[in-house]
């Protein structure tokens, strides 16, 4: 396994926060994209300006990452549940039997499946309610 990393989840202030976070430890974004800058999906257009994915980097092999959670995207965000565990893998083999395994008992809310930015990537709420992301990144094969 590559990594395991927190992933935080804001309520319209993700790039806020990370600003903060990156003054602090004086590190620089690994990855700043907005809901806007994506591909509608089914004709449904991004749902605005909050940040889809931020990544920064804060010690030796620790990344933090976040997005806002606009409505009708993923769980509805309640302080206590704005916060997930990210695993990246080395390999979709190695994905795929993370997720399956841990996602058993629990509710899928992304099934694995290949994004638009180049990863194999699903979420879903294990059966003891703690959130979880599997990330493998196709260009790592």
């Amino acid at each position: 396994m590559a990594a395991v990393n927190p992933y935080l989840t804001f309520k319209d202030n993700c790039e806020e926060a990370f600003n903060f976070y990156k003054s602090v430890f004086g590190t620089e974004f690994i990855t700043f994209a907005k809901f806007k800058d994506m591909p509608p999906t089914d004709g449904t257009p991004p749902p605005g300006d909050g940040v889809m994915h931020v990544a920064l980097p804060v010690g030796e092999g620790t990344v933090i990452m976040g997005s806002d959670a606009p409505g009708g995207y993923g769980n509805a965000l309640i302080v206590g549940n704005n916060f997930s565990i990210s695993i990246n893998t080395e390999s979709r083999e190695e994905a795929t039997r993370i997720f399956e395994g841990l996602s058993a008992g629990g509710q899928v809310t992304m099934p694995l499946d290949e994004t638009f930015w180049g990863a194999f990537f699903g979420m879903f709420t294990d059966k003891f309610g703690i959130q979880w992301m599997v990330n493998h990144d196709i260009n790592k094969q």
